[in-house]
């Protein structure tokens, strides 16, 4: 009984402390939000020198990303951006791409872990590249769409008018009223010097989003870990709906999509099983932005939060059905790093940052 009730008490706790960590993120947005907002147009401008193109922007987020490996944390700065008017939309969404690209480091650096064991390290770098590929295939083919169509942003807008319409955005108020008063006080309290309120809000933003992924992967990502098995992932449409709600649960594809790379090293999990978990684990990470977005109540923060969203649907509605290419390549790619594993290091530093390194000095 003792035990029981330890086990309870810890459960509480925990389920206290993911509330209190929500607020604190929704808190660090809406402060980011209010501050780019004070500072007005000449910050505007200089954020707008470092993004000044769509191609930049894409580029912007995959090394962002890489960097501090987590879509959501990228994801909800420019919702922020969006919402304080200092970032358009047309900027925004191809960020949110590249950002996509971006996260799948942290899969790759997970494999790195088993390169002591030939075959275990060629199954784990195949399972972690698998993802990469669907993100830069994705990108490959909508950039060009969305660069010339804006179709993602036409969609994206279209939906969040909706939402507006049937009241969405009017239930987000009671959250603006335990938001807004606690965030004009910290803008308040350093009325000349605003970016000390943004280097704040970054601090209680990244502090907690890796507290909260931690709280809740103790929470529920142990107990869930031990049934990732052949009879979970028996099928295309179990493998994908795990991945989504998993990641909404924990809000990071980081860290639901690393957790199949032992398995795959293990040779427990193929990766055609795997492939539909990372596609369902791509649009559930995005409802960290939508969160985001409830805590500015902007439409245009809303639409770019339903991009992200928009942006994966149509990249698995394309490559799910076509996954024996991303699934050849990541294949093709683990077996050259099988014969020299320092092609796994030269793929991670060229994809991830020299490449974005280059290409943003060549655009500027």
């Amino acid at each position: 009984m003792e035990l029981k009730s330890i086990h309870r008490l810890s459960t509480l706790l925990k389920g206290s402390a993911i509330l209190v960590l929500v607020y604190l993120f929704l808190l660090s947005i809406t402060i980011i939000g209010s501050s780019l907002k004070l500072m007005g147009a000449d910050f505007a401008t200089k954020v707008m020198q470092g993004v000044s193109n769509p191609f930049v922007g894409l580029i912007v987020g995959v090394l962002t990303t890489a960097i501090v490996q987590s879509s959501s944390l990228t994801s909800s700065l420019v919702v922020s951006m969006v919402a304080g008017e200092v970032l358009t939309i047309g900027l925004a969404i191809p960020i949110i791409m590249g950002a996509n690209i971006g996260t799948t480091i942290t899969n790759v650096l997970v494999s790195i872990g088993h390169i002591g064991k030939k075959d275990e390290f060629e199954r784990a770098f195949a399972a972690a590249t698998v993802h990469d590929f669907f993100n830069i295939l994705a990108v490959l083919l909508l950039f060009p769409l969305q660069y010339f169509f804006n179709i993602i942003g036409r969609s994206a807008h279209f939906i969040a008018e909706l939402f507006e319409n049937v009241g969405g955005l009017r239930l987000i108020n009671p959250l603006g009223k335990i938001l807004d008063p606690v965030a004009m006080r910290i803008c308040g309290l350093f009325p000349g010097h605003l970016w000390l309120n943004i280097i704040l809000a970054f601090v209680l933003l990244f502090v907690a989003l890796t507290f909260l992924v931690r709280v809740i992967k103790s929470l529920v990502l142990a107990k869930v870990e031990v049934f990732f098995d052949q009879y979970i992932f028996k099928n295309t449409v179990r493998a994908f709906l795990l991945g989504l709600v998993l990641t909404t649960i924990v809000q990071s594809s980081s860290i639901t999509t690393s957790l199949v790379v032992p398995l795959a090293a293990a040779g427990i999990l193929t990766l055609k099983k795997i492939y539909p978990y990372d596609l369902g684990a791509n649009i559930g990470t995005t409802i960290t932005a939508f969160l985001a977005a409830m805590a500015t109540g902007n439409i245009n923060a809303i639409t770019i939060a339903f991009s992200h969203t928009i942006f994966n649907i149509f990249g698995t509605c394309i490559f799910l059905p076509l996954q024996r290419l991303p699934i050849a390549l990541a294949r093709g790619l683990a077996s050259l790093t099988r014969r020299n594993r320092v092609y796994a290091i030269v793929y991670v530093a060229t994809l991830f940052f020299i490449i974005p390194i280059i290409l943003i000095f060549i655009s500027r």
